[in-house]
């Protein structure tokens, strides 16, 4: 069989091929990242395919999505599996390149192997910002809204590209799609590309070996099967238990679904972009742009150059002081600015309102009524249906009622809303699709049926609220009964 498989495709040589390449100076703990990185990579591309089953990516619906995968222990535990391994990912891919850089491997020949690993960096470092937002919470939304408004600010292209992230002038349904197009498809499709890549350059330069001023000293080389092998397979071992165990005693938090009437509230950054607000910190108002364009721009092309501004002759740590020197430095740079970030963060989160838990965020829409919501005053109902529409509606139409464009309608001004309250409660209750005009304006949005999501007292009084509050609307109110009936 092995011979048949050999003679129509190769594959049994090239495996043989690789499998006894030498490794110099032989085997090396030291050079375990690039696979435990690749485990990681497949980790992230399994459990993603999982969580597309259980995703829906609108801004009715993804968060309710999340809720429902939090709710499940299996679909959780994969989220948290998918949650730490996007972290894992990112670390080891940067002290992959820090590894790399101690060891002066970018030297020539090996100059495009660097630079291919760098943008396999920021492309990570994408997955992460595009993954970020998914859930849809509060901390996902004005996280993700910092980090689109900081693009807005780069000269030339900079509105441009923050209008195409976004969809329009308003974080909605459209950024959700477009994050998730991203962080699905484009991004994973470019990360395997440059993996690929990545390989095939290492494979035609061969492993740098260690570092030693002449290579005839070194030891007889080892070979990749079976001791590098061994060494890459306990790497990746121990880095999927660190994951595991992470899963079970800090599993991401989903915070409340996304509200963007609050008009205070501090996000919290992935800790792998702390240090960009950290930077931000030590620069007033004015030179945002330098601390959040300029500065990091300029490092990315000063790290994209480093095989060519080190212009020692050997990779001796002797004549690469000044770049390991920098390399230090930047490091300690990165840590320090990162650690200022996460303390001012949580002091202002600190001096804020208290959040809730996730147990409360979590609980059934019914649990969370109040004494106010199930009073018969149609003042009391109005004040409380404000709450839930800011929770619940305020994402799709808006936080004034004003509607998305061509998508999703407005409820201020509109006639429906005001008109037969049956109507408005069938839709409420049952969803809505299909194109609808309002005004002369047509809209192709999907109304989630909220049946299953709310209790009958929190749509009367959504309902009430959007018919007397909204614009110009001051219709009667809708109480529980009608609801009911």
């Amino acid at each position: 069989m092995l011979n048949w498989i050999e003679r129509r495709t190769g594959f049994i040589s090239m495996a043989q091929d690789f499998l006894t390449e030498d490794v110099p100076g032989g085997a090396s703990y030291w050079y375990v990242f690039g696979s435990a990185t690749l485990f990681a990579m497949i980790l992230q591309i399994t459990t993603g395919i999982f969580l597309t089953f259980w995703y829906a990516p609108s801004a009715a619906t993804a968060w309710e999505s999340t809720r429902a995968i939090y709710l499940n222990p299996f679909q959780h535990f994969v989220l948290s599996l998918h949650y730490w391994g996007s972290s894992a990912m990112i670390a080891l891919v940067f002290l992959h390149l820090l590894q790399v850089a101690i060891f002066g491997a970018y030297k020539s020949p090996r100059e495009l192997q660097w630079v291919v690993g760098v943008l396999l960096l920021l492309v990570t470092l994408v997955l992460g910002l595009t993954g970020y937002l998914l859930p849809w919470d509060m901390n996902a939304y004005f996280a993700s809204q910092v980090s689109l408004n900081i693009t807005g600010t780069a000269p030339i292209a900079g509105p441009f590209i923050q209008q195409l992230a976004q969809g329009g002038g308003v974080m909605g349904t459209e950024t959700i799609n477009r994050f998730f197009g991203l962080h699905v498809w484009l991004m994973p499709a470019a990360l395997v590309a440059l993996v690929g890549a990545h390989l095939a350059i290492f494979r035609h330069n061969g492993p740098a070996g260690p570092v030693v001023d002449d290579p005839r000293t070194l030891k007889k080389p080892g070979r990749f099967w079976p001791d590098q092998m061994f060494m890459d397979t306990v790497a990746s071992f121990f880095v999927f238990l660190l994951i595991i165990f992470l899963s079970f005693i800090s599993p991401p938090f989903l915070d409340q679904k996304a509200d963007p009437t609050v008009a205070l509230f501090v996000p919290y950054p992935a800790w792998y972009f702390l240090s960009l607000f950290g930077l931000l910190n030590l620069f007033p108002p004015q030179l945002d742009t330098v601390a959040t364009i300029y500065i990091p721009t300029l490092f990315l092309l000063v790290v994209l150059a480093i095989p060519w501004i080190d212009r020692s002759m050997t990779r001796s740590f002797g004549s690469r002081k000044g770049v390991l020197w920098g390399l230090a430095i930047v490091t300690l740079v990165i840590v320090g600015l990162s650690m200022q970030s996460q303390f001012s963060i949580m002091g202002k989160q600190a001096a804020g309102p208290p959040a809730l838990s996730e147990a409360q965020i979590l609980a059934p829409a019914q649990a969370a009524a109040t004494p106010a919501a199930s009073s018969s005053s149609s003042a009391s109902s109005a004040t409380h249906g404000a709450s839930v529409f800011s929770q619940n509606c305020s994402s799709c139409h808006g936080a004034q009622g004003q509607g998305m464009p061509g998508t999703f309608p407005p409820l201020a001004n509109n006639p429906v809303v005001v008109g037969d309250p049956n109507n408005v409660i069938n839709i409420m209750k049952n969803g809505l699709t299909g194109a609808i005009a309002v005004n002369g304006q047509t809209f192709n949005g999907t109304m989630p049926a909220w049946k299953s999501q709310l209790s009958t007292q929190n749509i009367a009084d959504v309902i009430t609220f959007i018919r007397s509050s909204l614009g110009n609307n001051h219709a009667s109110a809708v109480t529980a009964a009608q609801v009911g009936k």
